[in-house]
């Protein structure tokens, strides 16, 4: 499955941006996937569902937007800070 192989880059990359260490702080992974991309965006958010929702990320979201085009890319990453809601 090509969006398996997708799924762990795109865990490889959250992984760099944030550090291994904060990890499970992330919360929300953002993902654009374009139409034209070559990947099926149901099957590609089930393995991201799949790997965010097991150790080290405890359980991160998968925001997937799909658009026209080629475009893959990770858009944002929501890292909870620590810090209480004001």
């Amino acid at each position: 499955m090509h969006e398996m192989s997708v799924a762990l880059e795109i865990c490889r990359i959250t992984e760099a941006r944030v550090g291994r260490d904060s990890l499970p702080r992330v919360r929300e992974v953002g993902v654009i996937v374009g139409r034209q991309s070559g990947l099926e965006p149901d099957n590609l958010l089930f393995c991201l569902d799949a790997l965010l929702g097991r150790p080290p990320f405890a359980g991160a979201r998968t925001e997937l937007e799909v658009v026209a085009g080629d475009e893959l890319s990770v858009s944002y990453l929501e890292v909870d800070d620590g810090d209480p809601p004001h």
